[in-house]
């Protein structure tokens, strides 16, 4: 399906090809500039596209350009309008349509991987299984002059994400520009894309009454940590159940009142061999769903799981350039997460292509830090001889075509390449001298001192 002159490309960097075919069906200027007009409340487009925007800062979040004005002056011919428009546009760009790029990405691309039957095996049979956390954006520089007489560190947002185990997917964000902002806050926008037969996993900033219960009225369930500020009246005696990974279960039932009616719920709870980073002993996780669906021990189990969402961030944040220090304003920092959530849904789509041509084991071993650095280093070099009209057929593909082109150039991925690196357990550090002002050793002597090693 590929012409020959893609070949070379597909041998030697098939991933870059992936992702770049990825990104081609996602960054369709039509499409783009259509979702902006629909979405955008008080925006409108003049000179600048939002496809043209989207295109210029994805290089910057892909590491192909190390600033955006540097994106600027290589884009100049394509982008008609000044510098100090672009930084306009960007520092004004409305969240609803940051949000909704997010979201148009996942709806895209889900058909295909139904098309290539690479979903993942679901953690709980008959439920579509669901991960909400937040993120907070790191500290930017003080390019805002009512942040340069300050010391504080400058949060220019928070973002909550959704992810959806199946497809591997972020299919929902939800943005304010208020760093200082509590997860609870965006909580009832959560609720308004709850869908029944879903099982809701998060931690206990999560942990609210008008949360669980808006999840129990649309026959969703969840599996949640109970919060402090959570009461209710326990009921029964406490029962071991046996134990799991982390420690002992014990389970027992739990009745909370809210605005006059009675809700009983399951709280499972873990006695800890380790204690968490907090220095808790124990913690407790609320769930509403039937025993016959999931036991005491699958209950912890799922709820263990939720760190996937944080490998989701931090996937993004080691390998692409998701929080630029120098995009201060809120809508600027937010809009580049963004679209860093829409590279990680791409390069779902490229596992996916690789667990339907050579099976889950091969994705389960990927290190998407190798990942990462093909595409980093190759970009560039295919894109000066496959230039950008080499790739519009792409976008032309159905989705039965775009499925089997993926499938194509995956089945050409030398996987030893791709490998996650093993290592052994981590070693606690040794204890050091005291601090001395301005010391300095030779490594060489120290290296003189080492005792010979027995042959």
């Amino acid at each position: 399906m590929l012409p020959a002159t893609f070949d070379p490309f597909v041998k030697a960097a098939p991933f870059c090809v992936l992702a770049r075919a990825a990104l081609e069906s996602l960054f369709q200027p039509q499409r783009l500039d259509e979702l902006f007009r629909r979405t955008a409340q008080h925006q409108y487009t003049r000179q600048l596209l939002f496809s043209q925007l989207v295109e210029l800062m994805i290089s910057v979040v892909l590491r192909q350009q190390p600033s955006v004005h540097a994106a600027f002056r290589n884009k100049l011919a394509n982008i008609t309008v000044s510098h100090q428009a672009l930084y306009d546009k960007l520092d004004q760009l409305e969240l609803c349509v940051s949000a909704a790029l997010v979201r148009d990405s996942a709806d895209h691309l889900t058909p295909v991987i139904d098309e290539l039957q690479a979903r993942q095996s679901s953690w709980l049979v008959g439920w579509q299984v669901k991960v909400v956390d937040g993120n907070t954006l790191s500290s930017t520089q003080r390019r805002l002059s009512e942040l340069r007489d300050i010391w504080d560190a400058p949060m220019p947002g928070k973002v909550l994400a959704v992810y959806d185990q199946q497809t591997d997917l972020v299919t929902n964000v939800f943005l304010t520009p208020d760093g200082h902002a509590q997860e609870a806050s965006l909580l009832s926008d959560v609720l308004e894309t709850v869908e029944a037969r879903d099982v809701w996993i998060a931690d206990r900033n999560f942990c609210t009454l008008a949360f669980l219960c808006g999840l129990a009225a649309q026959d969703a369930a969840f599996v949640i940590r109970q919060h402090g500020r959570l009461h209710g009246r326990l009921l029964g005696s406490r029962r071991c159940v046996g134990r799991c990974e982390t420690g002992e279960l014990y389970e027992q039932q739990i009745e909370v009142q809210y605005q006059t009616q009675s809700y009983l719920w399951r709280r499972v709870s873990v006695e800890l061999d380790k204690p968490t980073r907090d220095g808790d002993r124990e913690i407790h996780i609320l769930t509403n769903l039937p025993t016959e669906a999931a036991d005491a021990a699958q209950v912890a189990l799922l709820y263990r799981k939720r760190w996937t969402i944080e490998g989701v961030f931090y996937e993004v944040a080691q390998t692409l350039n998701c929080e630029p220090h120098t995009l201060a304003y809120p809508p600027a920092a937010l809009f580049c997460f963004c679209l860093a959530l829409l590279a990680f849904n791409a390069v779902a789509l490229c596992k996916a292509a690789m667990r339907s041509s050579a099976g889950e084991e091969s994705v389960e071993q990927l290190s998407v830090y190798y990942v990462a650095l093909e595409i980093q280093q190759t970009h560039s070099g295919m894109m000066v001889a496959l230039p950008a009209e080499s790739w519009e057929f792409v976008r032309q593909l159905s989705i039965v075509e775009l499925a089997q082109l993926l499938k194509q150039v995956a089945s050409q991925i030398d996987q030893s390449r791709y490998r996650k690196a093993k290592r052994g357990p981590k070693k606690p550090p040794p204890a050091r001298k005291a601090y001395k002002n301005g010391g300095h050793i030779s490594t060489h002597k120290l290296l003189q001192k080492r005792k010979p090693q027995a042959p």
